[in-house]
């Protein structure tokens, strides 16, 4: 009976396979040896590319001792020994004394700035400085109301202190400070706008109102009074402050803005 997996017929033997022809072993043995060659080869350059492979050295660990705790920015209010300490080289005025006693100097400063340099007034900061006693007016006719000159004495102090004011000494004061004030102008101005360039902006906007000689006519407006002119009605309420001071006053401090400027390195800015 024949087995299905096995066509030979029953009671013959299998024909033993034949033996493949020399020249067949002689090919077998060249590819085997070729292949044995190449892979030798293979080996020899992989093993040279390894050898030959730049060797990455790490850097030697130095033992720096402990790690030097964040530096953190100073407290702006805690910072006000330091800054009356610098400012008090500034003028030798009593009042200025008495002024450097108020708290969170440097924010006052700064929002001063700011507030100017945007036509703002600055009295919410700066409250300590406003005059004694009210504004004053003239009568001239029955028509024409002129400001009183002795509204003007009310800022001779205020004139008086910031014209006593050593412009080379604040440069340096100003260069020492620097860190904390542009802290205190990163509060409140827009991203990216350096405090040098407010400064500068608020100087040159204080420089720019025109002194007034001679009598300076005003008009009621409900309970207060408006420049006749509107040319002076038309200013900013900070250049407003400036020119209630009177011309005297006036000429006083723009002489000494004129200075700062020049001792702090800010470069004068046209008026926007």
């Amino acid at each position: 009976m024949s087995d299905p997996m096995n066509p030979t017929p029953a009671g013959t033997s299998p024909t033993p396979p034949s033996e493949p022809p020399r020249g067949s072993r002689a090919k077998t043995l060249a590819v085997v040896l070729l292949l044995g060659g190449l892979a030798l080869v293979a080996s020899y350059y992989g093993l040279r590319r390894q050898i030959r492979a730049p060797e990455v050295v790490s850097a030697p660990v130095v033992d720096a001792g402990p790690a030097a705790p964040p530096v953190e920015e100073v407290s702006l209010p805690e910072s006000d020994g330091r800054v009356r300490d610098l400012m008090g080289r500034l003028s030798t005025e009593p009042e200025f004394a008495k002024w450097l006693q108020e708290k969170d100097l440097v924010r006052r400063f700064t929002a001063a700035v700011n507030n100017v340099a945007e036509g703002a007034s600055p009295r919410m900061v700066l409250g300590f400085l406003a005059p004694a006693g009210g504004f004053a007016v003239s009568q001239v006719d029955r028509a024409t109301t002129v400001i009183d000159p002795k509204s003007y004495g009310r800022y001779d102090t205020v004139a008086r202190v910031f014209g006593s004011l050593d412009a080379q000494a604040a440069g340096s004061v100003y260069r020492e400070l620097k860190p904390l004030i542009d802290q205190a102008h990163r509060e409140i101005a827009p991203p990216g706008q350096p405090f040098d360039r407010t400064f500068s902006q608020a100087i040159q906007h204080l420089l720019v109102v025109p002194v007034q000689e001679g009598p300076v006519e005003v008009k009621p407006q409900g309970a207060l009074y408006a420049y006749a002119s509107p040319e002076l009605e038309g200013l900013s309420r900070a250049q407003k402050h400036l020119l209630r001071m009177g011309p005297e006053n006036m000429r006083t401090i723009q002489a000494k803005l004129r200075e700062l400027q020049s001792a702090l390195g800010l470069p004068p800015m046209a008026e926007r």
